[in-house]
């Protein structure tokens, strides 16, 4: 599914064309983060979904992600995708270590694993980030929307996911009741 995209003002190391050919050689590397608000007990209270429509009018709904740059450290390349998606003022709370919960696969040919990106074979360092500020999505997200965990992972909301990202939250979910 193609996304719509605003053309990003930093586009670090690759054209639009470099990119493409490189997505059809090489394994790219993203980050991408499940904004969380967190209760005074450490409990996850709401799950941020980011809105975004296609190309072709689609609407799915999506975590903050994006791609690691040449020379860019995960920590770095964490906080510049929770900016450029979320807005300056979310205030996200990224944890000490960079050892994400999960390492995501995204393989371009479906079926094949749970989680499917048709434009590349992508790896993705996942991870669940508190996030206390005011978010204003910006570049492609229209919107954000706060859902208890319990919302998040309803089958109609699940179905909005995309690329199987719904057996992404549901691993976040379980691995963060997993530490409580």
């Amino acid at each position: 599914m193609a996304t719509l995209r605003t053309p990003d003002p930093n586009p670090g190391w690759l054209s639009e064309l470099a990119l493409q050919e490189t997505r059809s050689r090489v394994p790219m590397l993203y980050v991408e983060a499940i904004p969380v608000r967190v209760a005074d007990t450490g409990s996850i209270e709401h799950v941020g979904l980011l809105l975004r429509g296609s190309a072709t009018g689609e609407m799915s709904r999506s975590f903050v992600s994006g791609r690691v740059f040449y020379g860019e450290s995960v920590r770095e390349a964490l906080m510049r995708n929770l900016e450029k998606d979320l807005g300056p003022a979310a205030f996200p709370r990224l944890p000490v270590s960079t050892v994400p919960f999960s390492v995501a696969e995204y393989l371009p040919v479906p079926g094949v694993s749970p989680l499917h990106d048709p434009r590349q074979h992508a790896v993705a360092l996942t991870y669940v980030v508190p996030v206390v500020g005011e978010c204003d999505p910006r570049q492609d997200a229209l919107e954000l929307t706060w859902l208890t965990p319990q919302e998040a992972i309803d089958p109609s909301i699940a179905a909005e996911l995309d690329g199987g990202r719904a057996h992404l939250l549901r691993q976040a979910l379980a691995y963060t009741e997993s530490l409580g």
